[in-house]
């Protein structure tokens, strides 16, 4: 920490204090994108065509390498001020609520939680693209983000960069309760180790919080992602219901609810490393950055 020969806290570094949360959100989803983003387009075709891993595997493989980043720039962008506005949000909530609810933690972490979730839902755009251009069907149709973007725009108009809102919202709000709840509760059992000789463990420890918690909040709501797919693969037309397009895959499927876990497998060993990933780079940044 940055102090003058007053021994107090220079404005710069109060500043960085005050939007760290945001600042290590941005970060540490930047860092995670990177990494995981392979894995993540091998997932999104399992849950697209319903195929297995293998087949979505080879889809990708027989693509090329110049094909594997395509779509990279939007969910990098979506992801990055996501987590920043996950991570900051909540924590500027729970700094307004204390007043009001600090004899109800878990109702301010509850209500701070829901309403960054919320807030992150005004990102959809850049998901309902990264939805189109990993689409193989779009591969020759659309050639570059710029080209979808001007397309949408023009074709169909600015609500359509919003298709499948409703269920980000379902997914985002409970999605962070789950998080911030369970990371809050698992870090009062596992405190961090002071000194230079546990920083080893301490990087462990913050890798095994972030991946299991994010493997299993993924799991559980794996669903609602298959049918926010599905409803942002569709370019024009009309704008189905979440229970509309959720009735249409069971049927397509066999009306087998298993169908709704295609890939759910990869994408807990995805969760897993980005989650884990996430947390570390966070935890870190948090440490160094200010």
């Amino acid at each position: 920490m940055i102090r003058n020969s007053f021994g107090t806290m220079t404005s710069s570094t109060q500043k960085c204090k005050e939007y760290e949360e945001f600042v290590c959100g941005f970060g540490a989803a930047v860092i995670n994108i990177a990494v995981t983003f392979p894995i993540n387009k091998i997932i999104f075709r399992q849950q697209l065509h319903g195929v297995g891993a293998k087949s979505a595997l080879y889809q990708v493989h027989s693509e090329g390498l110049l094909l594997l980043y395509r779509g990279i720039l939007p969910p990098l962008c979506q992801k990055s001020i996501s987590t920043s506005l996950m991570f900051g949000v909540y924590d500027k909530s729970n700094i307004f609520l204390k007043p009001y609810l600090s004899n109800s933690p878990y109702f301010m972490k509850f209500t701070s939680a829901m309403f960054a979730g919320s807030i992150e839902a005004i990102l959809t755009p850049f998901e309902r693209l990264q939805t189109l251009l990993q689409d193989s069907a779009y591969n020759k149709e659309l050639t570059s983000t710029q080209h979808l973007i001007k397309r949408i725009y023009k074709e169909h108009g600015f609500k359509e960069y919003y298709r499948g809102l409703s269920a980000v919202l379902l997914r985002n709000g409970p999605a962070n309760v789950v998080f911030f709840i369970a990371r809050d509760e698992v870090q009062k059992c596992f405190p961090t180790s002071p000194g230079k000789d546990s920083r080893y463990l301490n990087f462990v420890k913050d890798f095994l919080i972030g991946a299991v918690i994010g493997a299993a909040n993924s799991s559980v709501f794996f669903p609602l992602n298959v049918i926010k797919i599905h409803m942002q693969s569709k370019l024009g037309g009309s704008h189905d219901t979440v229970w509309q397009v959720t009735r249409e895959i069971y049927i397509e499927r066999g009306r087998k609810l298993s169908s709704f876990y295609r890939g759910v497998h990869m994408n807990c060993t995805r969760s897993f490393i980005s989650w884990g990933v996430a947390m570390v780079a966070y935890e870190r940044l948090k440490l160094f950055l200010c």
